[in-house]
């Protein structure tokens, strides 16, 4: 099966990706909206991973692989845990080089791609899919050198 391509966005203040560099791995929980959990659902073991933090950084800061696909989310409690969340696992590969911020997403020319994907127009979005060629350019984007 061919690798499926994500971003998952987090406050930097409940859960930083330094803190996923920190921890190696973690359990992505705590998504409660129905879009995100259906891409939640979608995901599989070695599908690539984008960690954006939002609010103050508002940038992708590196890249992460699903190492367990979903399983019932443990933060789900009383009426929420009949609800059916659920998490996936998550593990630390790699920081891009540099952050790529939302900013230079939004700037880019829109044959890029860049401007139709749901970072930009569902930003309240908090697990998204992308397609292989956007997950190329935005990682192209956090590899280019400073001017």
């Amino acid at each position: 099966m061919k690798k499926q391509h994500w971003l998952v966005k987090s406050e930097p203040s409940a859960y930083a990706w330094a803190d996923l560099l920190r921890d190696g791995e973690t359990d992505w929980t705590g998504v409660r909206n129905y879009q995100a959990r259906a891409h939640l659902a979608a995901m599989r073991v070695g599908d690539l991973v984008f960690f954006y933090e939002s609010v103050s950084t508002k940038a992708v800061l590196g890249i992460a692989e699903v190492t367990q696909a979903a399983f019932p989310d443990a933060t789900a409690t009383g009426a929420d845990a009949a609800k059916g969340w659920i998490a996936v696992k998550l593990r630390a590969v790699r920081a891009l080089p540099r952050p790529v911020t939302l900013a230079q997403i939004k700037a880019q020319p829109e044959a890029s791609g860049l401007a139709d994907i749901p970072l930009i127009r569902q930003s309240r979005l908090s697990v998204m899919p992308l397609s292989a060629a956007v997950f190329e350019k935005i990682e192209q984007l956090g590899r280019a050198s400073v001017l």
